[in-house]
């Protein structure tokens, strides 16, 4: 495990493809569609044709370590949409790490489940990450500083907005937000490193996370 994060693996199975690679194959009989690398951009257009081409799709493997956070948002309400003409399931499986962006296309799902071993990997979302552009900021002086401040509190709100907003129309618990993932800290400090957090499978039936269990 992650020292820095102990509930969560140190070398997350999250896959480095670039921008996220959909492939549908047939398993037993099921067509599977695996969705693997970075959330980007594009991901929802190239998912809605995926899914309309594909009928008979009845599962979504998902393993990513996050990207664009509102393409993930756009991508988990597509599957959502897809879901009401048919019955599919998203699916972590053993061994692979949903992270960041990632949570929302899983929790897109109407049916959705972790196999033990899999990772539904939480942060804090923030845009203060960037040391750089802050100390940047600072240096300008006290009217850049404000300016650098209202912007992330502004983009904050929105987001917080938009994740509790999509969690009602997800069926997930809003408690997800405030009891996991924004008590935990942006950005890692010299005293601790932690900025990431893995539910149990216990949690994540507690938040409906998830609501099929194998």
């Amino acid at each position: 495990m992650d020292p820095d994060n102990p509930t969560c693996p140190a070398k997350p199975n999250w896959s480095d493809y670039k921008t996220m690679v959909l492939t549908p194959f047939k398993r037993s009989g099921e067509t599977v569609l695996l969705a693997e690398g970075r959330v980007d951009s594009e991901l929802p257009a190239r998912l809605e044709k995926v899914l309309t081409d594909n009928p008979s799709i009845s599962e979504i493997w998902i393993r990513s370590p996050g990207g664009d956070a509102r393409a993930g948002n756009a991508a988990g309400l597509l599957i959502r949409k897809f879901s009401k003409e048919r019955q599919m399931i998203t699916r972590i499986p053993s061994g692979w790490t949903c992270f960041s962006a990632c949570n929302f296309v899983f929790m897109g799902g109407r049916a959705r489940t972790i196999d033990p071993g899999g990772h539904f990997m939480v942060h804090m979302f923030t845009m203060t990450g960037d040391k750089d552009a802050i100390q940047s900021s600072v240096a300008l002086g006290t009217e850049s500083t404000t300016e650098l401040i209202s912007d992330v509190e502004r983009e904050a709100a929105l987001m917080a907005t938009e994740d509790n907003d999509l969690l009602i129309r997800l069926d997930v618990s809003r408690d997800l937000l405030s009891d996991i993932m924004y008590r935990q800290k942006a950005v890692a400090t010299d005293s601790d490193r932690s900025t990431r957090r893995c539910l149990t499978q216990k949690e994540a039936l507690k938040y409906n996370v998830v609501n099929v269990d194998d």
